[in-house]
């Protein structure tokens, strides 16, 4: 590749993301990729309202979109159709060194059939988490597929390696560690200067801090409802940045998520306010993998509302509770789950970023 002076350039790397915890791994990576070679970001729009994109690029301080696909929301063929139709043609046109995907999203997923059918390396950043739920949730499936599929596989933490390895994966490994527990260290400054529990009259550390997305829990209205009521049992205050998804669903049903006495339904926050809330809070009760992993990062205990987590070293480390979506266990959970004592270090030392850009050089450079 040259450029218009004749010049030889370096190989050109595209980085495809499509939602908030995507943002979050894309930020360290980026920056450490821009070193030496060329880097295209490609934003599929899964997350495109300004809460839950816009002020992640801001906050993060990542480069602008070069391109935008426009995929928003829909059902998972949809989204992952459309995510196909709209790439294929812009990586014939790029012709990348490597594809660069993130995560578990449809994004992933379709980026990585669109980059293999297309004879590109596949790089996944996070491979390896597994629920072993026999692919009862879609992000277990994109893992897997991508996992098989791609040429480079980063994983964050060993136990995800040794998932790898099982599956006959581990010639293509490489554990990097978190990029995600990169940025978080690297924010812990800004973060604690926003304290956006102050705007809700709350002091510091006495609150449940409640998130709630993923389809199973948010789709049937009456178990929504169920939802929120058990984490209001536990008899703290509780701070619930609702996902446009879960308002939407709220709202159809006419479930009112409104600011009561203890009870602080907000609009989604930015990364650092997030980061914040989760270090400041009593107890995380969330549905998500990335927030489960913030909250280990924060030594804050983290119930998960969910059967069984991606992140079962936080689980065995003592940190994290799989509680599933049983009331009771629920609201006992969040009046005793304390865990105590000093945490492993699971994710890495904060410098994934660097080793992730140097596996992928390493790959471009053949």
């Amino acid at each position: 590749m040259y450029n218009e002076r004749g010049m030889s350039q370096p190989p050109l790397v595209v980085s495809v993301v499509g939602n908030r915890p995507q943002f979050v791994k894309l930020a360290p990576v980026s920056r450490a990729l821009r070193g030496s070679l060329r880097e295209a970001i490609v934003h599929t729009e899964q997350h495109y309202d300004p809460s839950m994109a816009g002020v992640f690029f801001g906050d993060l301080s990542i480069p602008a979109p070069d391109h935008l696909l426009g995929v928003r929301s829909g059902s998972h063929a949809e989204q992952t159709a459309r995510t196909l139709l709209a790439l294929e043609p812009l990586l014939v046109q790029l012709s990348p060194a490597a594809v660069l995907v993130f995560g578990d999203t449809n994004a992933t997923l379709a980026a990585t059939i669109a980059a293999v059918k297309l004879h590109l390396p596949v790089v996944h950043v996070e491979a390896g988490p597994r629920l072993y739920d026999g692919f009862a949730s879609p992000e277990e499936a994109n893992r897997v597929a991508t996992d098989h599929l791609s040429t480079l596989l980063l994983a964050p933490t060993e136990h995800a390696a040794a998932n790898l390895a099982r599956e006959g994966l581990g010639d293509r490994t490489v554990m990097t560690g978190d990029p995600m527990y990169d940025v978080y260290l690297a924010s812990l400054p800004q973060a604690e200067a926003t304290r956006p529990w102050e705007a809700l009259d709350l002091p510091r550390g006495d609150y449940v801090l409640l998130t709630l997305h993923r389809p199973a829990n948010v789709d049937d209205p009456a178990q929504l409802a169920t939802l929120v009521r058990a984490v209001r049992a536990g008899g703290l205050p509780v701070i619930f940045p609702v996902h446009p998804r879960t308002r939407r669903v709220a709202e159809a049903a006419g479930i009112a998520l409104e600011r009561q006495a203890g009870f602080f339904p907000i609009e989604p926050v930015g990364y650092l306010a997030m980061v914040a809330l989760e270090r400041s809070a009593e107890v995380v009760v969330t549905d998500s993998g990335g927030v489960q992993k913030e909250a280990f990062f924060s030594e804050v205990p983290c119930i998960n509302l969910a059967n069984r987590s991606a992140w079962p070293e936080t689980v065995e480390a003592g940190w994290n509770v799989a509680i599933g979506h049983d009331p009771g266990r629920i609201t006992e959970a969040i009046r005793s789950f304390r865990p105590r004592g000093a945490q492993p270090r699971l994710f890495g030392e904060g410098h994934a970023a660097d080793a992730i850009a140097e596996a992928i050089r390493h790959l471009v450079a053949g």
